[in-house]
């Protein structure tokens, strides 16, 4: 008696037919949020990044006024 044996290729093609279908599975199953919620979650990173980057700016400018001031009083 004869026995199919699975060659690499139908092993191949029956890994991205399953990694395929399980992802489409997971996909149905997310909440995906509403459009408002991801205006309002969209405006609040921005808000954080700006203030976060004003920060950082001021806090640089603080660093480099005090580092040129302390090399102009060395020289």
């Amino acid at each position: 008696m004869a026995v199919a044996k699975d060659t690499e290729r139908d092993i191949q093609e029956n890994i991205l037919v399953r990694t395929f279908r399980e992802t489409r599975s997971e996909l149905r199953q997310v909440v995906w949020p509403s459009r408002e919620e991801t205006i309002r979650l969209t405006v609040l990173v921005i808000a954080v990044s700006l203030v976060i980057g004003l920060l950082l700016f001021i806090g640089d400018s603080i660093f480099t006024f005090l580092y040129t001031s302390l090399v102009s009083l060395v020289q």
